[in-house]
């Protein structure tokens, strides 16, 4: 029967698997005089249900795979589609939205409705779409999808409510826009082009109305032929026959003549007065060649044809064009012709479409481009028309986050205030220069600072090695400061080094970051396995940059005898095992040289972060896969799948470099075994040296591998649950063994006995053909610089002899390996967890890999891979490096791929001279925790549950000027767990999670008060424990989706929503949580997502969004005067409403297209726009209906002034008239 331990009075109890294991201490052990025992800890938790909510807040990047591009002359904003439906819709600084179709169908053409807070898209899937933009949030308020024919251009005239649709099959539709219904008036292909004609004239490519005659449609058919149609005579006024296909048709301004771009790179110009031929051809790019023949060109795709008042000389712009000879070795290209000077612009990606911004929004007249908007792959980009070298505008909006692929994220709420400006003052000298000195021309919207604002910063770790630094404040995204961590290295030569072939492509990428925003220390992790620390000043520099190698590969090569160490149990030769130093012999070896040469001279570094220690892993280098810095102990950990290392940053030395294995010692919680040597091993350093290109996606296919649950182990003991192998970094375990052999079952009793694991236990009865399995040998563990004090290099020799821990049973002695012996392996890291093998099942294998299953089968293959303990988490902090210890200190918690917690304390110098003389000592190891799947987190709170922070040094700047009359003292700020003066206990609480449960620890008694299984068909890729609400909780991401909070410290459920179902590595790779309920993601290769899960952000969220629509009056028309407006320089005023409504045109087909209604029409668009634009836009309205209201009084009041002025001149000369004459006369 299994006991529930009651913990907190009774309140709850422990689940099953939170049981403490013997290792792990227990409720038994006797706590010291002020160690608090469980049911001294009182907490009040105040965080409820009500308190989470999720919901996406703003998407920052480049819009991921561009299609198309519109602009509001009048609202001065700015929309961009995507091929996955999403939209952009971008105004000033401040303003932007993002938009997505729910069917996820590729945006092929956008239509503003000018200055009506509106918008049209025309999908991949035939369908339209009208959203409203006068609220914060675009919504759909109708949908019109097309069933027999398929959308190809779409133009909606100025001021009209009737928007013309072209298809494939070359008719031409008309659709209502406030109702969203089809009319009756159809344009049939066979209508418009002559009878004699027997080929079809292709799909629709242009449709626009006539600037001079509206009541005139210019129709172009993709194989050549454009026409014009009399929409009230319904019938062709021309028709135009070219042997190219057409690809753009752009008017002058007075309607006269008009302009088509061709799939030869060739420019006709049409007038309308003859049609049977163009007046004007161009090759623009085209060359005569000798014998006559025209240099052939690319396609034309666009062209515009814009007239200036400043010039007699109209602009042509256009793309492509180019001839195919230049266009082998040229990027694509923009050209500018103005007259006769014709610039080329060459793009670094190519173009999907451009716009060019006018002044005017009525096409008649004079239309004085000022700038041209570029929209390229892979970045935007303005053109300033108005200045003649062409200069760009600087971009406000963050378009470069993918400048280099991001390879990691890191994001930090609540900074010091004084970071952002500090960093944004270093940042601004790196700017470039030559940008146009004129303000951003996408300038509308209205944007203000919320109230609920505070410094944040999300800091990108890229491909090419750069570090970038954003001011995310606000739910604004603006480029701070950016670090090249190249710079470091020497430039590596054409096959310079071991690594170079697999490295060539991004050897400087950035793995992960650490932070500390109040030290300003900054830690980067490469992919070469290097470790680049920066201190920040606001100083130049010169100065040289210190280097430290270090090995941790401990494998066969490095093995001693069994017979050297073999009466020391415990202790063997630091220098058997000491790391390498710079210069050391051995350190030149093939396998010893770094993938990256450091520099070795001096550097002048400029203001900002500068390099202060570079360390670089050898023989051979595999991944770093934990990292840990604090700048109060001066300390600097990290791991990988071989082990762990500590170096004193400030002394430049090697503290500890030991593997897994000799992390444990005597408290070794599983039983090792070594396995018969096998032929021609493959070096897991292969999958670990590779280019990041190659990290997440191989050409071959990976299988996982797991086990059942072999049984349950009765009273304190916890079932062997082998579904955490679910996870990407775990491999079986029993997670917990009990050393007494007759308290097992009598299989796992004879397993212990002949000291076997229960891997090797269930691999033998197994069956499968041709399997064999040979029976390993004894080994003794390798203690050297763990259970012995580890010291720095200055230090004294380790003092030898260490009691082991009681209640652990002694065992065999184990020795070290011999030459010929194999290495001993363990648990996979996380950058080695998976072998490549060829499948001959290609859908079935990337389907795992793609969906994170993992195979519930017990696999054959397990027995032949090399397994490794990785390290996956490191934490420093203030706490207990012993088991009712008295006084907490520095130490540094380890958590493993095989869900174990291990704690080393560390004994620092109090005294600064002391400490930068005085050796840092690394006291032994303890196993304090065991959980389900790789350790992914540590934290830790006090007996009142609020957040204890990492200890640090304030910042100072160290190339600084010095006071000669104040030494230079290293200020700490320190948060260690002293009695608590609300609980009057001392120790405080350690929260550790790993992929599959989350357990609370009590220290020092090490008592496990609260535990609980997270998940049990994924595991958690992210988790963090966070502040919301003045309160703190456990935030989790898992590989299914589900995002979750679970409160601290009795771990109780709050929210769990299935989000995101990951479908790509990228999510896993930056998802990241932060303080104040946010989170982010990388949601496509150039966009970053943030999302909220607090209730409160979700409330104030309306409040920080931007207006995207701003009341404002539409400028008039251009009055041309009597002469023009009577030789027909005037459009001729014209009823569509007479043509295409109901009583003239009748209904449309039910089949030819289905209306699919919103939440809103178009009427009630208004009434439900929302926020303070909102109520703007009404009063302006009944501001505008009370003018005119009393110009009606005025006017009234005038014509009886009038008439009454008229009254009094008759009655005057009626009485002049008969003044004289007598009453008889009359």
């Amino acid at each position: 029967m299994k006991k529930f331990r009651k913990v907190l009075d009774g309140l709850s109890s422990s689940s099953p698997g939170g049981v403490a294991s013997p290792s792990c201490g227990s409720a038994a052990g006797t706590p010291t005089a002020h160690a608090p025992t469980p049911l001294d800890i009182h907490v009040q938790e105040t965080l409820v249900s009500e308190n989470f909510h999720l919901c996406k807040t703003v998407r920052h990047g480049f819009p991921y795979q561009p299609t198309c591009l519109a602009f509001d002359p009048v609202q001065k904003i700015l929309a961009i589609g995507s091929r996955t439906g999403g939209i952009r819709i971008l105004g000033r600084p401040g303003v932007d939205c993002y938009s997505q179709h729910e069917s996820g169908a590729a945006v092929l053409q956008l239509q503003f409705l000018i200055n009506e807070g509106a918008l049209v898209t025309a999908c991949a899937d035939d369908t339209l779409h009208l959203w409203n933009l006068r609220q914060r949030r675009p919504a759909i308020l109708h949908s019109l999808k097309f069933n027999r024919e398929r959308i190809t251009f779409c133009h909606l005239p100025f001021q009209s409510k009737w928007l013309y649709v072209g298809t494939e099959r070359g008719n031409t539709h008309i659709v209502n826009i406030e109702s969203f219904v089809l009319s009756g008036y159809v344009i049939m292909w066979n209508k418009a082009i002559e009878l004699a004609t027997k080929t079809h004239p292709g799909p629709v490519v242009h449709l626009s109305d006539s600037p001079k005659d509206e009541g005139k449609l210019l129709i172009g058919f993709e194989s050549g032929t454009v026409v014009q149609w009399d929409l009230r005579a319904k019938k062709v006024d021309f028709r135009i026959y070219y042997d190219e296909a057409i690809h753009s048709v752009s008017w002058h301004h007075e309607g006269k003549q008009f302009m088509c771009s061709h799939s030869d790179g060739s420019l006709t110009v049409w007038n309308l007065r003859n049609t049977s031929r163009p007046i004007q051809v161009t090759y623009p790019h085209g060359k005569i060649l000798k014998d006559g023949r025209k240099e052939s060109c690319k396609p034309i795709l666009k062209v515009e044809y814009k007239t200036s008042r400043n010039s007699s000389e109209p602009f042509i712009i256009f793309s492509g064009g180019l001839s195919y000879d230049k266009a082998g070795g040229r990027r694509p290209t923009l050209t500018i012709m103005h007259g006769k000077a014709i610039t080329v612009l060459e793009m670094d990606h190519p173009i999907v479409e451009f716009l060019v911004l006018c002044d005017t929004p009525y096409s008649n007249e004079v239309q004085d481009p000022y700038a041209v908007v570029v929209l390229l792959e892979k970045d935007f980009i303005v053109v300033d028309l108005t200045q003649s070298n062409f200069p760009i505008f600087e971009n406000p909006y963050p378009m470069d986050i993918h400048e280099s692929p991001v390879t990691c994220t890191a994001y930090f709420a609540q900074c010091p205030p004084d970071i952002i400006p500090i960093l944004y003052s270093i940042g601004a000298k790196q700017k470039k220069t030559g940008y146009s000195h004129k303000e951003w021309p996408v300038s509308g919207g209205t944007w203000t600072l919320g109230s609920q604002t505070y410094p944040e910063i999300i800091v990108t770790g890229h491909a090419d090695g750069t570090v970038k630094f954003w001011d995310a404040s606000a739910i604004t995204l603006q480029m701070l400061y950016k670090l090249k961590t190249s710079k470091v290295f020497e430039k590596p030569k054409a096959g310079e080094g071991r690594t170079t072939e697999v490295l060539d492509e991004d050897p400087y990428a950035v793995q992960m970051v650490s932070w500390c925003p109040h030290s300003r220390l900054f830690c980067v992790v490469g992919i070469s396995a290097h470790v680049i620390l920066y201190r920040f000043s606001k100083h130049d520099a010169n100065t040289q940059i210190a280097s430290l190698e270090v090995r941790l590969q401990f494998d066969s090569d490095d093995a001693v005898s069994p017979s050297e160490n073999e009466n020391n149990p415990c202790f063997s030769d630091p220098s058997s095992h000491s790391p390498l130093q710079p210069g050391s012999p051995g350190s030149a070896t093939p396998d010893s040289v770094p993938g990256l040469r450091v520099k070795s001279r001096a550097l002048r570094m400029p203001p900002g972060y500068q390099a202060e220690l570079v360390v670089q892993l050898v023989c051979p280098p595999q991944q770093i896969t934990s990292l840990d810095i604090n700048s109060a102990y001066g300390l600097l950990a990290f791991g990988n799948c071989n082990g762990v290392a500590v170096v004193d940053y400030l002394q430049k030395t090697i503290l500890m470099c030991v593997s897994t294995l000799d992390l444990y010692g005597a408290a070794d919680p599983y039983q090792r075994l070594t396995r018969s040597p096998r032929r021609n091993r493959q070096s897991t350093s292969d999958f670990c040296m590779r280019g990041l290109s190659h990290f997440y996606s191989d050409s071959k296919k990976r299988i996982r591998t797991s086990y059942q649950s072999l049984t349950e182990l009765s009273d304190n003991q916890v079932s062997i649950d082998m579904e955490r192998t679910k996870s990407p970094t775990s491999v079986p375990y029993p997670s917990s063994l009990h050393n007494d052999p007759r308290s097992m079952p009598e299989p796992l009793a004879s397993l212990r006995a002949s000291h076997c694991s229960p891997v090797f236990y269930l691999l033998d009865n197994v069956k499968g053909p041709g399997r064999k399995l040979s029976l390993p040998t004894d080994l003794k563990p390798d203690l050297d610089h763990v259970n012995g004090h580890c010291t720095s290099p200055t230090s004294q020799p380790c003092s030898m002899g260490k009691p082991r821990i009681p209640g652990v049973p002694e065992g065999p002695r184990l020795t070290r390996r011999g030459p010929g012996r194999p290495p001993f392996r363990k648990a996979q890291s996380a950058a080695c967890m998976e072998i490549s093998l060829p499948v001959s099942s290609h859908t079935e294998a990337e389907s795992r890999e793609n969906s994170f299953s993992r195979s519930r089968s017990s696999s054959v293959s397990s027995i032949d891979r090399d397994t490794k303990e990785a390290v996956t988490t490191l934490q420093f902090g203030e706490s207990y490096g012993r088991k009712g210890e008295p006084l907490p200190s520095a130490c540094l918690w380890v958590g493993t791929s095989l869900g174990v917690v291990l704690l080393l304390p560390i004994s620092i110098p109090a005294e600064d001279e002391d400490r930068m003389e005085e050796p840092v000592t690394i006291g032994p190891s303890s196993t304090v925790l065991m959980l389900k799947g790789s350790v992914l987190r540590f934290a830790f709170l006090d007996c009142g549950g609020a957040l204890i922070q990492s200890p640090y040094e304030v910042w100072r700047d160290p190339n600084g000027p010095e006071d000669p009359d104040r030494t230079r003292r290293r200020k700490l700020v320190n948060f260690s767990p002293w009695p608590s003066h609300e609980a009057g206990v001392d120790g405080h609480m350690a929260v550790v999670c790993s992929e599959k449960q989350a357990k609370v620890m009590l220290m020092p008694s090490q008592t496990v008060l609260f535990a609980h299984n997270v998940t049990e068909s994924s595991f958690i890729l992210r988790a963090d424990v966070v502040s919301v609400c003045s309160s703190v909780c456990l935030a989790c991401f898992c590989a299914n989706g589900h995002v979750m909070t679970l409160s601290l410290p009795s771990l109780r459920p709050l929210m769990d929503i299935n989000y995101l179902p990951l479908t790509d590595m990228r999510i896993a790779r930056t998802f990241v949580f932060t303080n104040g309920g946010q989170a982010l993601y990388l949601s496509s290769p150039t966009e970053i997502q943030r999302i909220t899960y607090s209730q409160e952000m979700a409330d104030n969220l309306q409040d920080m969004l931007g207006e995207l629509f701003t009341p404002i009056e539409t400028p008039e028309a251009q009055n041309k005067g009597f002469l023009k407006g009577f030789f027909g320089g005037n459009a001729q005023p014209f009823d569509r409403e007479e043509l295409f409504g109901e009583a003239a045109a009748g209904k449309a087909s039910r089949s030819l297209a289905q209306h699919i209604p919103g939440p809103m029409g178009l009427e009630n668009m208004k009434a439900a726009a929302g926020g303070v634009v909102g109520d703007l836009a009404r009063a302006r309205i009944a501001l505008d209906q009370r003018g005119e209201r009393l110009g009606e009084l005025e006017e009234r009041t005038a014509l009886m002034m009038n008439s009454a002025e008229i009254f009094s001149t008759h009655a005057h000369q009626v009485m002049l008239k008969h003044k004289d004459k007598k009453w008889y006369q009359l």
